[in-house]
């Protein structure tokens, strides 16, 4: 059982773990749908999305997934931050800058075709520009 004070001094934590969580789930959802709608415009442009070696395109489906999936692993990333973390916003809007960075790299090394990887690279900055502010500002904020 705990003490009035020891619940006192978790409700604030919780509160900003339970704050972060939905920030980060509603930011997830909007990444998702930039993302997709970004590749289906770039797909209507042109862009094939192929597969090098297996000559296959990446489905709209996948990209959705693939967003999904890292956006909620950009969430978790920042709850640790935010519970292990003296100043958890610098140290993930750093950590997502440089993950964001590397991100970039793989599409320019599979061998896809240049409008493939550039627009490739760019469907990693829409996710990261939807989730980067949206978690470190929701990290920036204190307890009341």
């Amino acid at each position: 059982m705990t003490s009035t004070t020891e619940a006192a001094e978790t409700a604030p934590g919780r509160t900003r773990f339970r704050r972060l969580a939905g920030t980060g789930m509603i930011a997830a959802l909007v990444a998702v749908v930039a993302t997709t709608l970004a590749a289906a415009l770039a797909h209507a442009a042109g862009v094939d999305f192929a597969i090098p070696d297996g000559g296959e395109t990446i489905p709209l489906s996948g990209f959705a997934v693939v967003t999904g999936f890292f956006s909620l692993v950009g969430v978790a990333l920042a709850a640790a931050l935010l519970r292990w973390s003296a100043r958890p916003d610098r140290r993930f809007l750093w950590t997502a800058g440089t993950l964001t960075a590397i991100s970039l790299v793989p599409p320019f090394l599979v061998g896809a075709a240049p409008t493939t990887a550039v627009a490739l690279a760019g469907l990693h900055l829409v996710a990261a520009v939807v989730m980067t502010p949206a978690l470190t500002r929701a990290l920036r904020t204190r307890p009341a």
